[in-house]
């Protein structure tokens, strides 16, 4: 049954990972496995067209990407004729959402994945010999899920990720913790350990050739029992402290770099230095630590002066936001990044990551204790930060204000006035944030709060509708202010400002940034003609 022609299909979102799981299944097809003709594509591709079609598999991601997920979906069908039964869905999205994904009516019969693929092929995939489904009698092979992954198929795409050459890998799957906000569990399951790492980085080094960089993307790897295993098992891969690789043609030698790219747990790095020291003896860079809430302060605390003593200097943290706290808990925890970057002479970049609920097919949650509003205020301002805090002070305070009232009335600023940070703070728009603030005074917190809740209950091109609606004559003076600029004012801005302020020079490479920030919501109301401007163009 050798040679069938089988197209894996990722939809044409951004993402900085490859599509592991499609490179599984590329293996399980390809020559290394049933000898099948395998092809891969990212979106939708006209050249897949022209082709019949024996099976496609689609991957998803991020839930909120249902949309494009969808019309991918629905362009697997087209390309198989409406031969439902030749489309196979899977990945994270599939998983957390696999009973929305069945209720839609014009994908009935379309099999949609749970999970991971760790059962033999032909009952992971739920095929079926009476009807004839290719493979259906693989019920004794090897799990997909243990392959080695078939990196010869990212040849195939234009698509670039920021993170290729590395082995990407898992030491243990799932996680001791039960987060609500985390889709783990239902994942991946309990803590337990993945199969030989050893086994598996030198299975895709016999075949695609030695790669620079380990990616790990274990959950919690430093709850493992066999944790001082795993890190030794790295080092003697070749990823010991300053470990470097020089490949043949090659003229200099590269620095080598292992990422626990979902990070690890202070709650239980803050229990004994040995886990920093251990992790010390790996190039580990940057150092990934939660900070999801302020409970977490006092493990957080010391695990970054644990690891600060171990010798491990450049950090990296995820900082959930938008979930149980508030815009004084994230600032709280961003300001302590600060505080720690000058007191032990260490680089800490955090990266605040927007909670969307895992089963929520688009970004619009907003919690209790934020606004629509000063969610998409801070998405602006990160958007200038290209999603990065910095713990240099100056640069902190100037992007996110000196307190957590400064962080409120940031939030709280007409979003031009955001965007446009340096021309009304220090140039031409002076005046008109002179005017702002001083109309601003005088509104009592009962009528800020008021403000806050109209603000989030429009888009921000319905907001002189909400001006024209008010009958308090202090709210609607104020709510003038925010009436969005005209495309030829908002140029007329850009064409006349005379500074700006640029992220730092060291900032993390595109390759440390998280795999999605939260920056893309699709209510973000951002002059069209500066979407493709890089952040040294905009006015912080």
């Amino acid at each position: 049954m050798a040679g069938r022609r089988i197209l894996l299909i990722e939809p044409g979102y951004k993402n900085k990972y490859p599509p592991l799981g499609l490179m599984k299944i590329a293996a399980y097809h390809g020559p290394h496995g049933k000898g099948d003709h395998v092809t891969f594509i990212k979106g939708q591709d006209p050249r897949a067209e022209a082709s019949v079609w024996d099976r496609v598999y689609v991957t998803t991601l991020f839930s909120f990407e249902y949309r494009k997920i969808g019309e991918t979906i629905d362009y697997a069908l087209k390309l198989v004729g409406g031969r439902a039964d030749r489309v196979f869905v899977g990945g994270i999205a599939a998983s957390l959402m696999t009973e929305r994904f069945k209720t839609e009516a014009r994908w009935r019969g379309v099999r949609f994945i749970s999970g991971l693929l760790t059962q033999p092929p032909a009952t992971a995939l739920q095929l079926d010999e009476f009807y004839g489904d290719l493979y259906a009698d693989d019920l004794g092979g090897t799990p997909i899920e243990d392959l080695i992954p078939d990196y010869a198929i990212l040849d195939q795409i234009e698509y670039v990720y920021p993170v290729k050459d590395a082995y990407f890998a898992y030491a243990s799957r799932g996680c001791i913790r039960k987060c609500h906000f985390c889709g783990v569990p239902k994942l991946e399951g309990a803590q337990r350990d993945a199969a030989s790492l050893t086994h598996y980085v030198n299975g895709i080094r016999e075949r695609h050739g030695e790669k620079r960089d380990l990616t790990l993307m274990d959950n919690n790897v430093v709850a493992s029992p066999r944790f001082r295993e795993i890190i030794a098992e790295i080092r003697d891969l070749g990823f010991e402290a300053g470990a470097t690789l020089k490949r043949p043609g090659e003229r200099t030698a590269s620095k080598r770099r292992v990422d626990f790219n979902q990070g690890v747990d202070a709650r239980i790095l803050c229990k004994d230095p040995m886990y920093l020291q251990e992790l010390a003896t790996i190039c580990l860079k940057p150092l990934r630590i939660a900070f999801d809430h302020l409970g977490l302060k006092k493990p957080y605390e010391q695990a970054i002066r644990y690891s600060a003593d171990a010798g491990l200097r450049e950090l990296s943290n995820y900082m959930l936001y938008n979930f149980r706290d508030d815009p004084a808990d994230l600032f709280e925890r961003m300001w302590l990044n600060v505080q720690l970057n000058e007191e032990l002479d260490i680089r800490i970049w955090s990266f605040p990551m927007r909670y969307q609920p895992t089963d929520l097919p688009e970004r619009s949650f907003v919690s209790d204790g934020w606004t629509r509003y000063e969610l998409r205020s801070l998405q602006l301002v990160l958007q200038a930060t290209h999603g990065v805090v910095s713990g240099a002070p100056e640069f902190f305070r100037r992007a996110f204000g000196a307190d957590v009232d400064a962080f409120r009335r940031i939030l709280l600023l007409p979003q031009h006035f955001i965007f446009n940070r340096e021309w009304f703070e220090a140039e031409g728009g002076r005046g008109q944030l002179d005017d702002y603030e001083a109309a601003i005074r005088r509104l009592s917190p009962s009528q800020k709060g008021e403000l806050l809740a109209k603000l989030s209950s429009r888009h921000p091109s319905r907001f002189r509708d909400l001006r024209d609606e008010e009958e308090d004559d202090l709210l609607r003076h104020v709510l003038d202010f925010y009436i969005p600029l005209s495309k030829d004012a908002e140029r007329a801005i850009w064409d006349k400002r005379a500074r700006t302020t640029k992220i730092p020079a060291d900032a993390p490479a595109p390759d440390e940034f998280v795999e999605d920030a939260g920056l893309e919501e699709e209510d973000m109301f951002v002059p069209s003609h500066t979407r493709a401007v890089g952040s040294e163009r905009l006015g912080l």
